[in-house]
């Protein structure tokens, strides 16, 4: 599996502006021969606490245009962004299209930042999601879930590969690294996780630092602060090899 990270530098609650530059992205990626194209948290927007400013309706420009990139470039996306739903508060949710253009995921953030009130307007999600893209088993994450190990080890032995979407601020990038090395050392697992760059209206500061991490907790890619693109392969052979070798998930105990 060769992936490629969009550490987008967000433009600021503007959609029409960060969806024409997703879509440059997707072709140089699909140029490149990549197998998936992975986009932050809220890629669309960025993030914003109060769900009136930015949030679509279903099915609406951004689910709609992800959707379109896939399809017309045959290529798998994951992809973070907010929608409103018949209750009084959004969700904050990370979908999957396949290269056919058909969402194969739905995931909903399990743990809304209520240090920057995301609670107060966006729903707590229920359930972890699997799926299954370029022949490869797969879960997704959202930001301040990274801080739960539990949820992790809940998908752990049914997947290849983690990836995790956000918008985690450079004040906090050293334990954005820590959290996502051990989330791929003890669920041995890859583990891809993509941040973005730039600032946002809030006066936050994001230095990108994507990372894509293998099962043993080796650093295969980590992004500069400028760098809005990158790609990394992926021996998904690695799981089962380093599973084998030292089959630790076989003695996990839930108590």
């Amino acid at each position: 599996m060769k992936v490629a990270t969009i550490s987008l530098d967000i433009v600021w609650q503007d959609i029409k502006a960060n969806l024409k530059r997703a879509e440059a992205f997707v072709i140089k990626a699909k140029a490149d021969g990549c197998d998936v194209v992975v986009f932050p948290e809220v890629f669309n927007s960025g993030f914003i606490a109060n769900m009136a400013k930015c949030c679509e309706l279903p099915n609406c420009r951004t689910h709609q245009s992800l959707q379109q990139f896939s399809l017309n470039h045959l290529i798998n996306i994951v992809a973070g962004f907010s929608e409103k739903s018949p209750n009084k508060k959004a969700n904050n949710l990370a979908l999957v299209f396949d290269h056919y253009g058909q969402e194969v995921a739905r995931y909903s953030k399990l743990h809304p930042f209520n240090f920057a009130n995301e609670g107060k307007y966006f729903a707590y999600g229920n359930e972890t999601v699997t799926f299954e893209i370029a022949d490869t088993k797969c879960a997704v994450f959202i930001c301040y879930d990274l801080r739960f190990p539990e949820v992790f080890r809940q998908v752990a032995k049914d997947v290849e590969v983690i990836f995790v979407i956000a918008n985690w601020p450079d004040s906090r990038e050293k334990h954005w690294q820590s959290l996502l090395i051990a989330r791929a050392i003890e669920n041995q697992c890859f583990v891809v996780g993509v941040n973005r760059t730039g600032g946002d209206g809030t006066g936050l500061k994001f230095n990108g630092a994507s990372m894509v991490i293998d099962p043993s907790g080796e650093v295969l890619l980590q992004t500069s602060q400028t760098s809005e693109y990158d790609t990394c392969d992926i021996n998904i052979d690695e799981v089962a090899k380093v599973r084998k070798k030292f089959p630790f998930l076989d003695d996990m105990r839930f108590v």
